[in-house]
């Protein structure tokens, strides 16, 4: 396996998953995935549960998946992760994963900030030199949605909607609160 700094398009993707996992680590008992909704257009994330649509069992949109009875959440595996990574799941469907960060014992190991105002660049600008200053390692993400363009920081935007995100990753885990704390001022 190559270390983490030697990571490329060309790598194996056994070690692209192993570097993904390294990067977002979160709870491994579920995950979110992405949905939208082709009567009203609505996007969003929610847990996958084993159980969705399965005819005598699930009762949705009767009952509420969080009011349900019957719900089996799946966990993250390198399958997921897999189906993420290529933007496809195995029957050939969109798919893009989320991650849930903090874990049961509220401790997580990384945290994210959205930027998506007026001013995206410029905060996010400053949120990542915040910390480069304080040695914090972070990382802007280039992510695309239907509604809105989003590029990495020091990028022009090709869309008046434009928005950046910052993630940090913790080698240890770090008790949630304090990380609430420490970054909340940034």
């Amino acid at each position: 396996m190559e270390s983490n700094n030697h990571i490329h398009r060309h790598s194996a993707p056994e070690d692209k998953i192993a570097l993904f996992r390294s990067l977002f680590r979160g709870r491994e008992d579920v995950y979110p995935r992405r949905f939208e909704s082709r009567r009203t257009g609505k996007t969003g994330y929610s847990p996958v549960c084993a159980n969705e649509w399965v005819k005598g069992i699930c009762e949705k949109p009767k009952i509420k998946c969080a009011e349900c009875q019957h719900r089996r959440f799946l966990p993250v595996t390198d399958n997921v992760i897999r189906c993420h990574l290529s933007g496809q799941d195995g029957n050939g469907w969109d798919f893009t994963m989320g991650v849930y960060p903090m874990l049961l014992d509220e401790t997580c190991f990384f945290i994210a900030a959205d930027f998506d105002k007026a001013t995206w660049q410029d905060d996010a600008r400053a949120f990542l030199e915040t910390c480069r200053v304080m040695n914090l390692p972070s990382a802007g993400e280039i992510s695309f949605r239907q509604w809105r363009t989003c590029l990495v920081i020091l990028q022009r935007s090709h869309s008046s909607l434009a928005c950046s995100k910052a993630w940090f990753a913790h080698p240890d885990r770090d008790d949630g609160s304090s990380a609430r704390y420490r970054f909340g001022f940034l």
